[in-house]
């Protein structure tokens, strides 16, 4: 799997092709990555600002936080169960 793209160079190649100057392949073509990936970024930005439904950044990691929470509790809860057997 390919490094991923810094945020920052991601967050100005969205603002680029927001502009609408330049078609989206030819922005994607300009910065060295696919139009898929182009179109999946904008996507994420949209989600991100609240144009579209989804889960945000910051949802995706308190979300994975309270599974990993979760996990541990019901470790510890069949632990004491079989404790208490």
């Amino acid at each position: 799997m390919p490094k991923p793209y810094p945020r920052e160079f991601r967050d100005d190649v969205v603002a680029v092709a927001r502009q609408g100057q330049v078609p989206l392949k030819q922005v994607a073509e300009d910065f060295g990555i696919s139009e898929s990936c182009l179109a999946n970024w904008m996507r994420a930005a949209d989600v991100e600002a609240g144009k579209r439904p989804g889960v945000t950044t910051d949802g995706s990691a308190e979300l994975r936080e309270l599974r990993k929470r979760n996990r541990l509790l019901e470790q510890e809860n069949e632990v004491l169960r079989k404790a208490a057997a």
